[in-house]
């Protein structure tokens, strides 16, 4: 059908809008690049907008010469590659049976799940069960606290409910149990809801703030997040970072460390999030049901 000139005036609207929202969006990431690759004298005279004045990567020299970001970069990895893997199989585990109607008792089960996303026991008490069972500055605190999201659960077993009983039956008179049926043809069948939940508990655990500062202690085993907002905070973080090499001191700023800091912390979850971004679109499963 022909587009009329109310149509075509209609949608350069609406990309002029989203257009301005995206660059919006944009600005604020590419400022803090330009800041973090800009020569010392261009930052302290606010030259610097969205592209870098001259090209200088002291600020991440220092940074990872002197500071703690290594380490720190390294406790948010293990805290997100476990935290992630053990939230994953606990969900998909917990979302399978609830998704079979034959199990018994799904639906007071799925009750009492959502019940928690409309009630929850506080941060004193939490923290009391916690020290309890001697979790604090473990990461365990982190990780178990974690496993079961109750929303999380529900889309995925909204999903495999999606799969065609066509697809179950054939793989029963093919001999599938119940763990065959599962890891053989239901979680092939599942990538595009698997990669977004995996996502969502990735981007969770590597932005881990709060629970951090509540339950871990020990500066050693503070994330990238804790470490960069603490390096924000500072009004003056060259004293620290420049003691090894006070020489230095000319080629960077408060701003252009801050402003590298926060880069190493986005950059993992940028380059994660094209990988997976195929399957939040991709429909699988007319695909499978062809077949």
């Amino acid at each position: 059908m022909k587009s009329t000139f109310g149509d075509k005036l209609f949608y350069a609207f609406n990309y002029a809008v989203l257009t301005l929202i995206g660059l919006s969006c944009l600005f604020p990431l590419l400022h803090i690049v330009a800041l973090s690759l800009s020569e010392a004298h261009a930052v302290d005279s606010g030259r610097v907008s969205v592209v870098p004045v001259g090209w200088a990567t002291a600020s991440y020299k220092a940074l990872f010469d002197n500071t703690r970001i290594l380490p720190a970069f390294w406790n948010s990895l293990e805290i997100t590659v476990v935290g992630t893997a053990l939230s994953m199989a606990a969900t998909v585990l917990t979302a399978y049976p609830l998704s079979r109607a034959f199990f018994y008792g799904r639906r007071p089960l799925t009750l009492a799940m959502v019940f928690t996303m409309l009630f929850g026991s506080g941060l004193i008490p939490n923290y009391l069960v916690m020290s309890q069972y001697g979790l604090i500055n473990s990461y365990w605190v982190l990780w178990l606290p974690a496993l079961i999201n109750t929303f999380n659960v529900l889309v995925m077993r909204t999903f495999f409910e999606g799969i065609p009983g066509e697809i179950e039956e054939a793989a029963r008179i093919d001999g599938c149990g119940e763990w065959t049926h599962l890891f053989r043809v239901v979680l092939p069948l599942s990538l595009p809801v698997l990669a977004t939940i995996t996502l969502f508990n990735a981007v969770g655990f590597w932005n881990a703030f709060m629970n951090v500062l509540i339950y871990i202690n020990e500066t050693r085993k503070y994330n990238l997040t804790v470490l960069v907002q603490q390096m924000i905070r500072r009004d003056s973080i060259l004293a620290g970072v420049m003691s090894a090499d006070p020489g230095d001191i000319a080629n960077v700023t408060n701003e252009g460390i801050k402003a590298a800091g926060i880069m190493v912390m986005i950059v993992p979850m940028l380059l994660i999030y094209p990988f997976l971004q195929k399957y939040f679109v991709k429909g699988v499963m007319l695909g499978a049901v062809k077949g």
